[in-house]
């Protein structure tokens, strides 16, 4: 099993990328480590809604003008090195 997914949603008022993990209890330690990217406006951890979802989400929203097909493959690549990290210093 992947230790995450992401998915661009593109809503009405804000697109935003969602980051749905395996283990929900790392979702604080992984909006901490997201906080460093410039072009993120506000990090939230939500409550998730649908078929085959974890019970939670991070939701990602991002500044104006920030093109979020880039930022969604910035933030999978500093995901896997977080997580090729996290596995390393076990």
């Amino acid at each position: 099993m992947l230790p995450f997914r992401s998915e661009i949603r593109n809503s009405p008022t804000q697109p935003t990328i969602k980051i749905f993990l395996s283990d929900e209890s790392l979702d604080g330690r992984i909006k901490k480590h997201l906080e460093h990217f410039k072009e993120i406006e506000t990090i939230e951890i939500r409550e998730s809604i649908g078929q085959n979802r974890v019970g939670e989400n991070i939701t990602i929203f991002l500044k104006e003008g920030v093109d979020i097909n880039k930022m969604q493959q910035s933030i999978e690549s500093s995901l896997w090195w977080y997580f090729e990290e996290d596995m390393v210093d076990k």
